[in-house]
């Protein structure tokens, strides 16, 4: 036995040492390509956007105020959606993940603006929330969400603006080609696309100010349905929220590269 395992050794050895030159040259080129795409966000300015707000439950009067959302008007802002034991609010989980995010990307050099600064104040609202990602000039901008929708109903969905005319035109085209690398890193990433909403995880929308009064490309992610039991738990774990944060890092990395081709 111990003479075979010593030929089955020396075998195993000499295939290695005849793969090996191909691999060594093979690993260095699929680190490139890997790292090529992040490469893309050294000295991008992206805003991030956290929905909501902890605080804005208890200004009901403030964030009930109609403000402009793109040739229409409509409530400042929401308190968001929450699981019955209020174990996990969207605020709290949007802000979370922001902070993730936020980290991973200046990691990379780029610049990252904040449409809120912590989760116990209110709003801003949701025109205020898009001004931001004007007045910085930003690359790109993400609005990050957790959807309320059907207990049974699962999954993940991009949201890109559709074409309300004076407003999105020039966001339109990019802001779509922005959702797809999107869906594509998170489904990467092991996210499903949700399956009560949407089509092929992406869906178009003309009635959120956030998305009409940008004038940067802009997508926002409903991460998951914080009101079915199953994505609920995930979206608590600490684990998959890094996995989040990095599919999103990706998604963006992925978009600016594409633009830059």
């Amino acid at each position: 036995m111990p003479a075979i395992l010593a030929t089955l050794a020396i075998v195993m050895s000499l295939l290695a040492a005849q793969a090996g030159p191909a691999q060594q040259a093979a690993a260095p080129a699929q680190q490139a390509a890997s790292a090529a795409p992040l490469a893309a966000l050294k000295g991008a300015t992206i805003t991030l956007d956290p929905g909501h707000n902890g605080g804005n439950g208890a200004h009901p009067d403030v964030i009930s105020q109609l403000v402009p959302a793109g040739g229409f008007r409509k409530e400042c802002d929401t308190t968001g959606t929450e699981t019955a034991d209020r174990r996990l609010t969207e605020a709290t989980f949007t802000w979370e993940l922001t902070r993730r995010l936020k980290r991973l990307l200046e990691r990379q050099g780029a610049r990252v603006v904040l449409t809120r600064k912590n989760n116990h104040g209110v709003g801003p609202c949701v025109n205020e929330r898009a001004k931001i990602g004007n007045r910085a000039r930003s690359d790109v901008a993400l609005s990050i969400h957790g959807d309320g929708g059907p207990p049974e109903g699962r999954g993940f969905h991009v949201i890109r603006p559709a074409l309300v005319r004076g407003y999105t035109d020039r966001i339109v085209r990019p802001s779509a080609t922005l959702a797809i690398e999107l869906r594509s890193a998170l489904t990467t990433a092991g996210l499903s696309r949700a399956d009560y909403i949407a089509r092929n995880g992406i869906d178009r929308r003309g009635d959120l100010g956030g998305l009409n009064l940008s004038k940067v490309p802009k997508a926002f992610v409903e991460l998951g349905n914080v009101q079915n039991p199953a994505d609920a738990k995930l979206m608590q774990s600490e684990r998959w929220r890094e996995r989040v944060a990095r599919a999103l890092r990706g998604g963006l990395a992925s978009y600016l590269d594409a633009r830059t081709q």
